[in-house]
């Protein structure tokens, strides 16, 4: 493997060390794409009403665009190592920011307002099934493999009514390049009103690495730009060294 060491990582190195805690440079250091360290697990209320908390698997893949828009991604798994698939969500739509969060300095408060798309595709035939259980009229029978859109229209198994548009009232907070959300409440319980907003900081998202291309004879090559910075390390401030 060749190795590439170019001014062009100046960006990506600072970008490691840097920490914004400002509202303006918590948005332009939000910018770009961030996904899943790993498989996550997470608590989760059931639905049903039987008042059992499960678990579950996903990864997540956000990205935050110009003019406070986002894009979301949440692939679901039935295993710990995301072998079994079973379910996805899209979701898109508007930020809406809010004020300082009291768990760090640099958080803040962030609503996610899924007002421009939301579909889900279930990925395994018994995730289908569940769905056409409680599918109401006016949305056409889930296939595995076939994105549905439900922006807006009534799904009582997710709790959605007609005409809803669902937000997620969140934190966000950035630290040695790594951005956190926040924890899932341990009763499984969402973030579906402003005083179920989250008080704790969840497994953190990593910037997805950048990629070039380049021309090379009559093809071309796309090399994941690799990032390797060496900081100082203090005995009694392992932090610092993470």
């Amino acid at each position: 493997m060749s190795l590439f060491v170019e001014a062009v990582f100046a960006n990506e190195r600072k970008e490691m060390s840097e920490q914004p805690t400002s509202l303006e440079d918590v948005k332009k250091y939000a910018l770009g794409e961030w996904e899943s360290l790993a498989i996550e697990l997470r608590p989760t209320e059931d639905r049903t009403g039987s008042g059992k908390i499960t678990p579950t698997y996903l990864r997540r893949h956000f990205t935050f665009e110009e003019a406070d828009k986002f894009t979301g991604v949440i692939t679901m798994f039935a295993d710990d190592y995301g072998e079994a698939p079973t379910m996805e969500f899209e979701f898109k739509g508007d930020l809406k920011w809010g004020g300082v969060h009291p768990i760090a300095n640099g958080a803040w408060s962030i609503d996610y307002v899924l007002a421009e798309g939301f579909s889900v595709t279930p990925l395994h035939e018994q995730t289908a099934q569940l769905l056409n259980q409680g599918r109401p009229n006016g949305i056409a029978p889930f296939k595995v493999g076939q994105k549905a859109d439900i922006l807006k229209k009534a799904f009582p198994l997710f709790q959605i009514v007609e005409g809803q548009v669902v937000s997620d009232y969140d934190l966000i907070y950035f630290s040695h390049g790594l951005l956190f959300m926040g924890a899932k409440h341990v009763d499984g319980t969402p973030f579906d009103k402003p005083e179920r907003r989250p008080h704790q900081l969840q497994i953190p998202l990593q910037r997805k690495p950048r990629q070039r291309t380049e021309k090379s004879g009559e093809r071309y090559e796309t090399r994941t730009q690799m990032v390797v910075v060496y900081r100082p390390c203090i005995l009694n401030s392992m932090d610092d060294c993470l």
